[in-house]
């Protein structure tokens, strides 16, 4: 039964993310590219300004770089770590060109998701901020587009409760803390019928119990933590990715060469180069989004909570997310497996990245290990809340505001939090996969039906002298 379910969810996720949706994708990055005139290139200097310089006097809960750094924090985690990792090793090193791809074009599908947030964002007399696709598809394509709202928000619940929030992330730290206390699970216990080691039960604990203090605050709370670990995380994860990268600098020239050859099936056998470019794209773009959710709709939720009254700016600050996500983090975790060749020696998940580090650094192996450890679980401990926010706004949406039911829904999350260490890595990753699709289609169909508005808001931001440079 097991192996019936599992191969009906493979089969469902390789129906949604083939060329169809693939395609959809790339052609809503490429054509607000095309009509913002390469917005996310000529603008990036001062979008990266904006990130650390907050507006004065903006309405909104939180400061634009808190609001950033909660749409970071759902974004910079397992999907850096272990979804570069599964892309490399399902579609080759030319997976990572192909996400490269994903991100460049969705710099500006995230942009214009920043500013559709904040224009259509609903701001309640207490302050409290409500925003994203759903609202801007309500409100910015007409109420006989609510069902593609509630839609969205539906599906917004799902893939936070059972996919990006909840089980990839904590089968990524459990998996992590287990590979390195206990690799031969020799401190083991039977849990519905399978082996487990006890590290990965005591790791779903202490995770779930921090959890649960953390999200029981709201927004502000979460977007605290995270203005607090996420810059540090990741500035200690870039280092020590750096230092692997140079220690390793003659391997890095035939690291790009695999790369762009496997992007296009360059080594593989004659007749077979379609299928490995094809591959090589599939898990690429599936892996981009889901690591930097550009398109999928998940960060003008934390973006429409900004204090800024300027829906331009706030697009440009929220495009930085996939800048820092996938061009700097993904690429550097991409090039320190494909150059240490652990993608292709018959690991998975976590383990891949792990032995990238083991074998590139200069430390003992228990130190590599643990460095990787402590990184993937804060990173992905700092997903856990953003998407436990994403999540609570979408069923906020979908029942009225009713309090009642989101505090009960936060108590559903925790649970899923506990349990998330006891689900299979390749049906948890094929989960979230088919709900990242089923959410993007709504926010997609939204970006294109709206880039009207977003050009007119782009052109009368940077209409204003002071704002051409």
């Amino acid at each position: 039964m097991l192996e019936f379910i599992s191969g009906l969810l493979t089969s469902l996720d390789d129906f949604l993310w083939n060329i169809p949706l693939i395609f959809l994708i790339l052609f809503t990055g490429i054509y607000l590219t095309v009509r913002l005139k390469g917005l996310q290139f000529r603008r990036l200097p001062r979008a990266l300004k904006y990130m650390f310089k907050n507006e004065e006097g903006g309405e909104g809960e939180v400061t634009s770089f808190a609001a950033l750094c909660t749409a970071l924090s759902a974004t910079i985690g397992t999907g850096n770590i272990v979804g570069v990792a599964t892309a490399l090793v399902a579609g080759g090193p030319g997976a990572l060109f192909w996400m490269w791809v994903a991100a460049l074009f969705g710099m500006a599908t995230k942009y214009a998701e920043g500013v559709l947030a904040i224009k259509y964002r609903v701001i309640g007399k207490d302050g409290h901020v409500l925003g994203g696709p759903f609202y801007y598809i309500e409100n910015g394509m007409g109420s006989r587009f609510k069902w593609l709202a509630k839609m969205f928000a539906f599906f917004g619940v799902i893939v936070g409760l059972l996919g990006m929030g909840t089980f990839t992330q904590v089968n990524g730290i459990t998996d992590a803390v287990k590979n390195f206390f206990d690799p031969q699970t020799a401190w083991s216990l039977s849990i519905f019928g399978r082996e487990y080691s006890w590290t990965v039960l005591i790791a779903g604990i202490i995770l779930t119990v921090c959890t649960g203090l953390v999200i029981i605050g709201g927004i502000k709370r979460i977007s605290k933590v995270s203005e607090i670990v996420v810059p540090f995380m990741a500035g200690l994860y870039i280092l020590v990715i750096v230092v692997l990268l140079v220690l390793n600098f003659d391997k890095i020239p035939q690291a790009f060469a695999q790369i762009f050859e496997g992007a296009f099936g360059l080594r593989a056998a004659a007749g077979g180069a379609l299928g490995a470019m094809m591959a090589a794209m599939q898990k690429g773009i599936a892996r981009g989004i889901f690591s930097n959710e550009a398109g999928l709709g998940s960060a003008p939720i934390a973006a429409a909570a900004a204090q800024t009254n300027e829906p331009v700016r706030q697009g440009l600050v929220s495009m930085t997310g996939t800048f820092i996500d996938t061009i700097v983090i993904c690429t550097m975790t991409g090039l320190a497996i494909v150059l240490t060749g652990t993608w292709d020696i018959g690991l998975e998940g976590v383990a891949v990245t792990t032995t990238a580090f083991v074998q590139g650094l200069p430390f003992a192996e228990s130190v590599s290990a643990f460095i990787l450890m402590i990184c993937l679980v804060f990173f992905a401990f700092t997903t856990i809340l953003g998407w436990n926010y994403y999540s609570e706004r979408c069923l906020e949406y979908l029942c009225k505001g009713n309090r009642k039911i989101v505090q009960s829904y936060r108590w559903l999350y925790i649970l899923a939090v506990f349990i998330g260490p006891f689900m299979t890595v390749s049906v948890v990753w094929t989960i979230a996969d088919i709900f990242n699709a089923l959410m993007a289609l709504p926010n997609l169909i939204a970006i294109v039906a709206l880039s009207g508005v977003i050009a007119a808001e782009t052109k009368k931001y940077f209409s204003k002298p002071h704002r051409q440079g």
